[in-house]
């Protein structure tokens, strides 16, 4: 019993996480019936990855629960004296301002791993995930649980250039991508940056000017042909797409910027990896030694 409860991932345990967070998914046969506990003896998981709630959220909600009630138990873990939830603290903390006394709760016997696996995929499952957000997330997934992108993809009903195409946005600087959680960005124009060598300039441009992403599209491609139109070795060869989409995914999948210079009519060619800091090196060279 011990042992097909340790990992459940995002294979063939994935279902059964899946309809603990989804609001109209129906209750699987391992489900626990759910029963009504005191609101005071549940508390949230620290390490919920979601950290902030609005308040104009949180009322409306508030609004629909005292009319309504909960409709969708909060998932929770026996821990201590009381209950740990593991998927809908934006429930609780509605509840709480709606004054309810007690919550439908279903209990699950989680592992500390599953109860940060089913936060993450709570959390990349909303709809009001700004592209930042959903990125670190997926990043989480691949990080902490050694999923690959097409797993991923698989297992949230999502096609892998999404994921892949979110997580290039995690390249940005950490300026850029406060300009789309921020919402002054679109996740458009944040894309439209990428292949910049100063994303924070152009970033600042698009904001002043108001531009759309079209018109950033093409401020980016031309400032990209500026740098490369300076004296350098006569090889302005148009990429082809398969050499940007490797580019692209391998890109995502090291958290850096990867280029590929493959020689006309040859076998061999260059690929150049480019890290931000020391910090970033290192933990590519501790990935390539655990392989």
């Amino acid at each position: 019993m011990a042992g097909s409860e340790k990992k459940r991932g995002l294979g063939r345990g994935l279902s059964a996480l899946m309809a603990d967070v989804q609001e109209d998914a129906p209750v699987t046969q391992t489900a626990q019936p759910s029963e009504t506990v005191p609101i005071e003896q549940v508390f949230p998981n620290p390490e919920q990855p979601r950290k902030q709630f609005t308040q104009a959220e949180l009322d409306d909600l508030a609004a629909s629960i005292r009319e309504h009630g909960i409709l969708q138990p909060l998932i929770v873990r026996a821990k201590g004296d009381g209950y740990e939830i593991v998927a809908g603290e934006r429930r609780w903390r509605a509840a709480q301002i709606a004054n309810l006394h007690d919550v439908p709760v279903r209990v699950r016997d989680f592992s500390d791993t599953e109860v940060l696996e089913v936060a993450i995929i709570e959390n990349v499952q909303r709809s009001d995930l700004n592209a930042i957000e959903e990125a670190s997330g997926y990043q989480m997934l691949m990080d902490r649980f050694g999923h690959t992108q097409e797993k991923v993809a698989s297992a949230l009903g999502k096609s892998r250039s999404h994921i892949a195409n979110l997580l290039r946005l995690l390249h940005l600087p950490a300026e850029v991508q406060a300009f789309v959680v921020d919402g002054v960005l679109s996740a458009g124009h944040a894309r439209a940056l990428i292949t910049s060598d100063d994303p924070m300039g152009l970033a600042r441009k698009v904001i002043k000017d108001g531009l759309s992403v079209r018109a950033t599209e093409a401020l980016a491609k031309a400032k990209t042909g500026q740098e490369s139109a300076a004296p350098k070795a006569p090889q302005s060869v148009e990429k082809d797409a398969d050499t940007r989409a490797l580019e692209n995914d391998l890109g995502a999948a090291l958290a850096m910027k990867v280029s590929i210079a493959h020689k006309p009519g040859s076998e061999g060619g260059a690929l150049t990896l480019h890290y931000k800091s020391l910090e970033q090196l290192d933990d590519l060279l501790r990935r390539l030694a655990s392989e």
